[in-house]
């Protein structure tokens, strides 16, 4: 009677641990974001650091569990002899929930660990943490990670018979590992996504760098402004007629267009003269840079060259065409095409990049990464085109060579004639944290140095003719 009434205690104690283990596994299945945030990398790699420090402090735990294993094989070989009360010892009830006492890395201010699983008390927390931060956010953070939960809950009956509870107890220090290679599969995708927290710096950090040359009296320092809105119509696309004329997703990230209401990969010089535009004066330029977006929210998640996030609308667009400091400046062909700046400056280095971020009240510093900005200031990008032409051409092979920069002290090349300059100035509201990026190229990780932009001038003569004048006669019009 008493082997008896020991195997039924057995069992029922080997079903109350494997139901604990089922229930570990069920709730620390983590849940993946689609998107790749720098703020969230930022604080990953803080985890990452505290749970490095902090090996010991795990250590007594798995000991105390292997000890306890020792007791529970003892206890079994002792049945006939110990009192039906015995079978579950208090002294395991400590060691079950030492894990779960443990304190989490960092404290209050960490949330997840990116290469540990959280205990299982643990795990409640991180869930509901970036629920709480989704509600704030207002967007949906999270994939479906049903795989990785359920193989792990169906093993263990599989792995040893239901009368043996010492095979059963190491489950729960396996079964995490299949969502830890999940964890570690994400932040390899976001490495390769970008950006990273060292693209960014408060703008407060930034010295004040920047040298206004003073024109000299053979100079022209008028400015015209040509008013073409913020692109509220939203006429976007991936295309580049300039740099890949003809293929559908050239650029492969999403262009914000003002001025031409037509422009997209198969833009040629007579459709763009017959099309309309959202300028003042009847300037048919088309004017097209590539879009920020707020990466705080996972819109936009299946695209295939991973520019995730929500498209921000510039607050402000200011396309001014500026004089040169030593010279007057010569109208620009009808049709010219300029390229600003180098897309692929990320792999192809410096020697074309021309990135300027600064944020508004702090113009006088520039920056080459995304600048964080102060509350009550706003993110400004700068987009300085060249403006010395060679005299003859429209284009050239490289988009380059056919008008260039004026040198250091503002005088434009031997064999090349000043034309207005233009300057392109947008101003966005951004989070005040590292989460937003540029479209770009997958493998340029959306660093900040890529950024660029395109230009064709559509203006009638006439109206050239009136911007040439008002910058010579050094007026504002």
């Amino acid at each position: 009677m008493k082997r008896s009434l020991v195997s039924l205690s057995a069992l029922a104690l080997a079903a109350s641990t494997l139901t604990t283990v089922t229930f570990t596994v069920a709730v620390t299945a983590p849940a993946y974001g689609d998107h790749c945030d720098p703020a969230e990398q930022g604080q990953n790699q803080q985890n990452q650091r505290s749970q490095q420090d902090q090996p010991a402090q795990d250590q007594p735990a798995q000991d105390q569990q292997g000890q306890n294993q020792q007791d529970q094989n003892q206890q079994g070989q002792n049945q006939d002899q110990a009192p039906p009360a015995q079978d579950q010892p208090p002294q395991d009830q400590p060691a079950q929930d030492q894990p779960a006492d443990a304190p989490l890395a960092g404290g209050s201010l960490i949330q997840a660990s990116p290469t540990e699983p959280p205990a299982p008390e643990e795990s409640a927390d991180q869930q509901q943490a970036p629920e709480q931060e989704n509600a704030d956010n207002g967007n949906a953070r999270r994939r479906p990670t049903q795989a990785p939960s359920q193989s792990p809950t169906q093993a263990p009956p599989t792995d040893a018979p239901p009368n043996d509870p010492p095979a059963e107890t190491p489950a729960p220090s396996e079964t995490p590992a299949p969502p830890q290679d999940d964890e570690d599969d994400e932040e390899a995708e976001c490495a390769d996504l970008g950006p990273f927290p060292e693209d960014f710096i408060d703008i407060r950090q930034v010295p004040r760098n920047v040298q206004e040359i003073r024109p000299r009296r053979s100079g022209s320092a008028g400015l015209f402004t040509s008013r073409c809105g913020t692109n509220r119509n939203g006429h976007r696309n991936s295309d580049n007629f300039i740099v890949a004329p003809g293929v559908t997703n050239g650029a492969h990230h999403i262009h914000d267009y003002v001025g031409n209401l037509s422009t997209d990969a198969f833009s040629t010089d007579q459709s763009l003269a017959a099309a309309g535009t959202t300028c003042a004066l009847n300037d048919r330029s088309t004017y097209f840079w590539p879009v920020l977006r707020d990466r705080t929210s996972d819109a936009n998640a299946d695209d295939p060259d991973g520019n995730v996030g929500t498209i921000m609308q510039a607050r402000q667009v200011s396309l001014q065409f500026r004089g040169n400091a030593v010279s007057r400046v010569s109208p620009m062909p009808r049709f010219i095409r300029m390229i600003t700046g180098d897309a692929k400056a990320a792999t192809n280095g410096g020697a074309n990049a021309l990135a300027k971020w600064s944020c508004t009240g702090f113009t006088n510093r520039i920056t080459t990464k995304y600048p964080l900005c102060p509350r009550g200031s706003q993110l400004v990008r700068i987009l300085d085109f060249p403006s010395c032409w060679d005299g003859q051409n429209t284009d050239s092979a490289n988009h380059r060579t056919h008008v260039l920069f004026p040198d250091a002290n503002g005088a434009c090349p031997s064999g090349t004639r000043a034309i207005p300059q233009l300057r392109m100035t947008l101003v966005y509201s951004t989070p005040r944290t590292p989460s937003f990026a540029l479209d770009a190229f997958p493998e340029q990780r959306h660093n900040p140095v890529t950024d660029h932009a395109d230009f064709a001038n559509v203006m009638p003569d006439r109206l050239m003719r009136l911007v040439v004048d008002c910058i010579n006669r050094n007026r504002r019009c």
